[in-house]
């Protein structure tokens, strides 16, 4: 047990260092739930590291759930601001463990409803919270996209997954006053917002840079996920469901690159979240390249370089890609680059690097200078910022100086 609880701290050291669980109540959260329990196939010291753990694969190799990054947990639980006694909706139960932290939040006197679209999470998920000391979670295996309208209202409502729009299911179970958090679909970025009813209309309160796995369901966005190699987990991401050669752009990326210096020097994170946005909103030719094992050779200077997983941003046309690298360069510097594949990699390359130097040109902007406004899908032209359409609603998005 000694073990176990500094494990713990430990792990809450390092949320705290990346900037989560700046609220005490997040904070005694993670010291007291078990994660180990809700994660039982990976080892012990490996359960309490501030990585994603994936815990279920569809037939192609790609992940389809997983146990969240804690950072990524807390900050989104910072978001939500939950209090002792209040009523909480989780759309996506996962492995069970971030209902756990809501349920030690709101306390014995509060309610929490998880929603897992899959019957084998959904039933994993009742077992561990029953293992791990909360019982009186409630999880119902169904269509997260309809909310449970039967524990309804809600005090706060909280996605696990990726959104490609607020459903109005989610909205209309909202108590007065209260908040949803979710991690919101930009044309291919996602930022957790959360956000609160003014004036007729939801506004941001905090936006947050993240990546989860998307709603699946009658909810789920145009978005694809393609693995190009099993064996490294290699996968591209396509923010809308446009038509591409999988196979060419595969071949292509085993080819030496056409490189395009940007000469803009940045951190591979910055870059990241920075560039995915600035991409997202302006580039309709954006995407994302990721693998899971090291190997691939146009990952080997990707922009995230983390434990067992790379992933960076670029832009596809048909069977040529684009990919933003870091170039090392002396006293720790990095200087950002493209690298083209593929027949017309040379032209997207360059139209690549063009993108970094007017991301960094106008400020670099990051989802802690954006303020989102959601308003009913059939609310007339709106003005001030750039304007995403969804199914239900349309998003106003205002980039601050």
């Amino acid at each position: 047990m000694a073990d176990l609880a500094e494990l713990r701290r430990q792990l809450l050291a390092t949320v705290r260092d990346r900037g989560g669980a700046h609220t005490e109540p997040v904070a005694q959260a993670l010291l007291a739930v078990p994660r180990h329990v809700f994660v039982p196939e990976v080892p012990l010291e490996a359960a309490y590291r501030d990585e994603a753990i994936v815990t279920r694969r569809d037939a192609d190799g790609v992940p389809t759930s997983s146990s969240s990054q804690p950072t990524i947990m807390a900050l989104m639980l910072d978001q939500l601001g939950v209090a002792p006694g209040q009523r909480v909706l989780e759309i996506g139960a996962g492995t069970g463990y971030n209902a756990a932290l809501l349920a030690h939040l709101v306390g014995p006197a509060g309610v929490v409803v998880s929603v897992d679209i899959e019957a084998d999470a959904a039933e994993r998920a009742r077992a561990s919270l029953v293992a791990a000391g909360y019982p009186d979670v409630t999880v119902v295996c169904a269509d997260g996209a309809n909310g449970y309208a039967a524990a309804a209202p809600y005090d706060r409502i909280i996605a696990t997954v990726g959104v490609w729009d607020l459903e109005p299911a989610w909205l209309n179970q909202l108590a007065a006053g209260g908040r949803v958090v979710v991690p919101l679909d930009l044309r291919g970025a996602q930022v957790s917002v959360a956000l609160e009813r003014e004036d007729g209309h939801w506004v941001s309160r905090s936006l947050v840079p993240c990546g989860f796995m998307r709603l699946r369901g009658e909810a789920a966005g145009p978005e694809q996920i393609h693995m190009l190699n099993r064996e490294t987990g290699l996968m591209l991401a396509l923010p809308d469901g446009r038509h591409i050669n999988a196979n060419g752009v595969r071949g292509a990326l085993t080819t030496t690159p056409v490189i395009h210096p940007a000469g803009v020097l940045s951190g591979g994170v910055e870059a990241l979240l920075g560039l995915g946005l600035w991409l997202a909103i302006t580039e309709p030719r954006s995407c994302a390249l990721s693998d899971e094992d090291h190997g691939a050779p146009a990952l080997q200077r990707a922009l995230l370089q983390a434990q067992g997983f790379r992933s960076t941003l670029g832009i596809l046309d048909d069977a040529s890609i684009s990919v933003i690298g870091c170039r090392p360069l002396a006293h720790d510097s990095i200087e950002l680059e493209a690298y083209g594949y593929g027949p017309e990699g040379a032209s997207l390359a360059a139209d690549l690097a063009a993108h970094i130097r007017a991301w960094d040109s106008t400020g670099r902007r990051t989802s802690e200078r954006l303020r989102i406004a959601v308003y009913p899908r059939n609310t007339p032209d709106l003005g001030g910022g750039i304007v995403i359409d969804k199914v239900h609603t349309r998003l106003l998005i205002a980039l601050l100086p």
